[in-house]
């Protein structure tokens, strides 16, 4: 895969939602057995439910933890550039996904260690600095797939969908093979959507 040409993936990602982290892993799978090259960006889930009163309140509660995650993750990026957040997502999803830590001051500046990133950046969780900046990320994200869906997005070839939505993680050539999949419904003109309910929880392993 070293001597080809990668094929840059643009993903949008909130750190709490469990959805996309395991469509993030998915897509690093991907990267091993197909010539893609994936770019991280934020997205919020706070963002996307402002001013929506139809929510439940342990959504809520959700949602008020949300905006912590994604500010810091946003001053990181303000701090050593775009590169840090694949690191840093990762960090962050493993404490918040697979060993269920809270999400809280400690938790995040144990990932920004992990990240080799400054502990000071977890400041940012209970600033607004970087909120136009969070803003302007996601916005840049849901524009290409409108605003009834929510995280992960991905963009490639000037294509943009919502998903895929899987669990658990495709590992190997099955990774690869939803990749090819996924590519050729989206070379489909005037394809929009293919969709069932969902019957699993998300599987992390």
């Amino acid at each position: 895969m070293a001597d080809q040409e990668r094929t840059p993936v643009d993903f949008w990602f909130d750190p709490l939602c469990p959805w996309a982290w395991i469509t993030s892993r998915w897509i690093l799978e991907v990267e091993k057995v197909r010539p893609v090259a994936t770019h991280w960006h934020v997205m919020s889930l706070a963002v996307l439910n402002e001013g929506k009163d139809d929510l439940s309140d342990r959504y809520r509660d959700f949602l008020a933890q949300a905006w912590g995650p994604v500010r810091v993750c946003m001053a990181a990026k303000k701090d050593s550039g775009p590169e840090v957040l694949g690191p840093l997502y990762t960090a962050l999803g493993t404490r918040f996904h697979h060993d269920k830590a809270p999400r809280d001051r400690d938790t995040i500046e144990a990932a920004l260690a992990d990240a080799g990133l400054p502990a000071r950046l977890a400041d940012a969780m209970e600033s607004t600095e970087y909120d136009d900046d969070l803003r302007d990320s996601h916005r840049d994200g849901m524009d290409r797939v409108g605003y009834e869906v929510g995280t992960p997005v991905i963009s490639v070839n000037g294509v943009s969908i919502f998903g895929p939505v899987v669990s658990p993680i495709p590992r190997g050539e099955a990774a690869g093979r939803l990749w090819d999949g996924v590519m050729l419904v989206t070379k489909t003109d005037g394809f929009f959507e293919l969709k069932r309910s969902r019957t699993r929880e998300p599987i992390f392993d």
